[in-house]
């Protein structure tokens, strides 16, 4: 569990973890207690993690499950992952050990739960996907799993392949926004988990956001800031010896049409995306390159991105966009020639 963006501590009356039926129900044989160094509460500091004890449950790759958890007191809740795309069920009192929460409110978020660590019988490889709204993503169907790292995880896991998602909407290399910005986050989010290697494919925030409704004053990046901020990731993972692969970024011109943000695209940016991708291509500074721009854009005019992928906001793909990313990564991508 996280408070990591709490201002004051946070304390968690109960805890279960159980096996999920989907919606707000869950396996009752399979319901277990989680406890903190022996006992059934724990208070989170500002800005800190708490790990549980270990508990015993058996699942098989890729299976869900239910984490619940009672706040006893009223709490301004500031840590959680906010485009989720998956419901949380809020109920009055404690009823962290029921097995439905018939007629509790959702939120599409994921309030305090930061991730499950899982024994393996075999060693697991491991790859962290690392990026923004596209990697969270935004815009696939909601409680189906259809991200790309959704999909890339069904395709790995018969092969004892681990899939991490760390994306976050709004993310970006030098920025903070949605959160803090990749430099600041890469320590926690990728290295510390001891992965084999890490996708990173975010940037197109950094370029689109400076003159926007988001950012109406802020200066406009230029490709060398970008590339800068890249190389630093990846001597970051070169020294804690994660393969890093970098993802070019993805078509968006005249993105989100419909949305109350404007200006997000403009010629000028779209020169800053081509100059940062043809880097990405050619400088060989990454240990390997998954070209989405390629395989996204449409042929017919590459600076958006094929109709048959667009989720329809120009910006992010849809359910058939995110598995076509998924199915174009292999494991020489992913980890090299054995």
């Amino acid at each position: 569990l996280s408070n990591a963006y709490g201002r004051e501590p946070v304390t968690i009356g109960a805890a279960h973890i159980a096996r999920s039926l989907g919606g707000s129900r869950i396996d009752a044989g399979s319901d277990r207690a989680l406890t903190f160094g022996g006992r059934s509460s724990v208070t989170l500091l500002p800005g800190a993690p708490v790990l549980s004890d270990p508990v015993e449950l058996s699942a098989p790759a890729l299976a869900e499950v239910a984490v619940s958890l009672y706040v006893p007191q009223d709490t301004a809740l500031r840590s959680f992952h906010w485009e989720g795309l998956r419901d949380a069920y809020l109920a009055q009192g404690d009823r962290s050990a029921q097995a439905a929460l018939d007629g509790a409110a959702t939120i599409p978020s994921r309030p305090y739960l930061s991730g499950i660590y899982v024994e393996s019988a075999r060693r697991a490889r491991s790859v962290v996907a690392f990026g923004d709204s596209i990697t969270d993503g935004a815009a696939s169907t909601p409680n189906r799993n259809r991200r790309w790292p959704d999909a890339l995880a069904e395709r790995l896991a018969p092969r004892g392949i681990a899939v991490l998602n760390a994306g976050i909407s709004g993310a970006q290399v030098l920025n903070d926004g949605m959160g803090v910005n990749a430099l600041a986050r890469f320590e926690r989010d990728v290295l510390a988990q001891r992965p084999d290697s890490v996708v990173v494919l975010m940037g197109i925030n950094d370029i689109g956001w400076p003159g926007s409704t988001f950012e109406p004053a802020r200066e406009a990046m230029s490709a060398q800031r970008l590339i800068d901020g890249y190389r630093q990731l990846i001597a970051r993972a070169r020294q804690a010896g994660v393969r890093i692969v970098g993802a070019t970024l993805t078509p968006f011109e005249d993105a989100l049409p419909d949305a109350p943000v404007k200006h997000y695209f403009n010629p000028d940016k779209e020169r800053v995306r081509q100059q940062v991708n043809a880097w990405i291509r050619s400088s060989g500074e990454f240990d390997a390159v998954a070209d989405f721009d390629a395989l996204l854009r449409d042929p017919a005019h590459p600076t958006r991105m094929r109709a048959a992928f667009d989720s329809g906001d120009r910006l992010h793909p849809g359910d058939a966009g995110y598995r076509a990313m998924a199915d174009s990564l292999d494991e020489a991508v992913l980890f090299g020639a054995h």
